[in-house]
């Protein structure tokens, strides 16, 4: 993370001779730049993909200006391209059930400016953590997910989402499988902590699936959400190492410390417009 203001341009389109000088060139015409830049070429799918980072005060003018000078260049290469401002803080919503360490976590990590973004609000089917949330003066919403009406608790998540002006959805061990439209609505920005090295182990209770397939390794995934349970593309996982000795609630114990660490890293790798989607993979720029 640099000091000064920066833009960071992240892009992919088909792989030919000659993107680097073009996209950099272009940069150095304006005076551009050039803090930090990391490139991958995946020869199976025949894509690049790339992010750079450009010091802000370097440039003559302003995104809306470079995106309109650079749509010609972006066109002609058949670019998927983005570009953001340091200096515009991501509007991170948080949901939760009734597991508390990741919600803690994340504030924790928010609260000392490790990550450094604006927590609009927290939502949770139950009002357990309203008092803790509203402590550190975040909103908090209780919208119960009743089973015969989840249509409208997820109509209300999506609204207040957008009332918000969210940029990121958190499953901070939100244990609800969120719809379908509500998925289909924000591709790409609503994240999950699954406690299971993916794809491992989906859906409810991976740590006693886990112990009854007697595994030496457990771990956890952060991932985006998709229509299909747990199959969104991964961000980051971790494990740790089992033996035969540790009881479920052992592994439950174990899980929740690479829980906290991977939701962390994985949300910053997002937030930071390091993590790039072509399909169901990620190219993860660290």
């Amino acid at each position: 993370m640099h000091a000064a203001r920066y833009y960071t341009l992240t892009a992919s389109c088909p792989d030919q001779v000659g993107i680097i000088a073009r996209v950099t060139g272009f940069i150095a015409e304006h005076g551009g730049w050039i803090l930090e830049s990391r490139f991958h070429a995946d020869d199976l799918d025949g894509r690049y993909f790339m992010r750079i980072e450009v010091k802000a005060d370097s440039l003559p003018f302003h995104l809306a200006e470079f995106r309109g000078r650079f749509e010609p260049l972006a066109k002609d290469l058949q670019m998927d391209w983005r570009i953001t401002d340091s200096a515009v803080k991501k509007r991170v919503v948080v949901l939760v059930s009734k597991q508390e360490h990741c919600l803690y976590d994340l504030l924790a990590r928010w609260q000392s400016k490790e990550l450094d973004i604006e927590i609009a609000c927290v939502i949770s089917n139950h009002d357990s953590f309203k008092g803790f949330v509203e402590w550190h003066g975040i909103p908090f919403h209780h919208v119960p997910v009743p089973a015969d009406n989840k249509a409208a608790a997820y109509a209300e998540v999506r609204r207040l989402f957008e009332e918000v002006h969210g940029d990121t959805m958190v499953l901070a061990r939100y244990m609800q499988i969120l719809s379908p439209e509500l998925c289909a609505a924000y591709p790409g920005r609503i994240l999950n902590i699954h406690h299971s090295f993916l794809p491992s182990f989906v859906g409810a209770k991976p740590y006693h699936q886990a112990y009854t397939r007697g595994v030496k390794l457990i771990g956890a995934t952060c991932h985006y959400v998709t229509e299909a349970l747990d199959q969104g593309p991964i961000i980051e996982q971790d494990v740790i190492r089992i033996d035969h000795s540790d009881s479920v609630e052992d592994m439950v114990r174990y899980g929740k410390d690479i829980e906290k660490t991977v939701l962390a890293r994985g949300l910053r790798y997002h937030l930071e417009d390091r993590v790039l989607v072509h399909g169901n993979k990620t190219v993860v720029f660290r």
